[in-house]
């Protein structure tokens, strides 16, 4: 019998479940047209054989089946607050015949912890247009950052400021952005653009509207 979810992640899952327990059939359809840098994220990964990733926030679970058939020998792991999006991601996990390789569970991206998946650590940590739906993004951050082995990294593709795209722009963008509980981290982002004169990679894409970050342990 599964153990009861504490009430912060039962808040937060029912949130979740509300915003997406309709959405999460057509999600990968649509959002495909606006969640820009994925893919590229994937393509730089260059994820040594037996290594262990998790994804923090896997909705669908589109990445992680993406970053199994490109790394064929990686050990892949998601988190999701949502049971919902959980019940979508296990059925396209089954279907890519993925099972053994792909270990989904419920949980709070700040109450992350390799223990719960039978491991020390992670060598590595994604977060995927996450941190910007995580009310504690600064938390998830640092579970994270704490899950990894010494020498793990942590990787991050997420909105931007939206400034490049002009006042009116940026305003709708985020009004609409808005309407899924999605708020984009500005001040990660400017924080980045600090770090990352002396360490990590940060690449923006134009207009300001994403950005892809990874680095060690932050």
């Amino acid at each position: 019998m599964p153990a009861a979810l504490s009430p912060e992640v039962a808040a937060h899952a029912g949130l979740m479940d509300r915003v997406y327990r309709r959405q999460r059939h057509i999600y990968d359809f649509t959002r495909k047209y606006y969640l820009f840098g994925r893919d590229r994220l994937i393509d730089e990964l260059a994820l040594k054989p037996s290594e262990t990733l998790v994804e923090v926030g896997c909705g669908t679970a589109r990445n992680l089946i993406a970053i199994a058939r490109r790394y064929p020998g990686a050990r892949l792991f998601g988190l999701d607050a949502s049971q919902a999006m959980l019940e979508t991601a296990q059925a396209a996990v089954s279907r890519a015949g993925l099972g053994a390789r792909i270990t989904l569970a419920q949980g709070l991206a700040e109450e992350l912890s390799p223990v719960r998946f039978g491991l020390a650590h992670f060598d590595r940590v994604l977060f995927s247009y996450s941190l910007s739906m995580i009310p504690d993004w600064r938390g998830a951050l640092t579970a994270g950052s704490a899950a990894l082995a010494p020498d793990g990294s942590v990787h991050v593709v997420d909105f931007g400021d939206l400034t490049g795209l002009g006042r009116l722009g940026e305003r709708a963008m985020r009004a609409w952005l808005a309407l899924f509980h999605v708020t984009p981290r500005v001040e990660f982002l400017a924080l980045l653009e600090q770090v990352t004169r002396n360490r990590g990679v940060l690449t923006l894409l134009p207009g300001r509207y994403a950005f892809i970050f990874s680095d060690k342990k932050l």
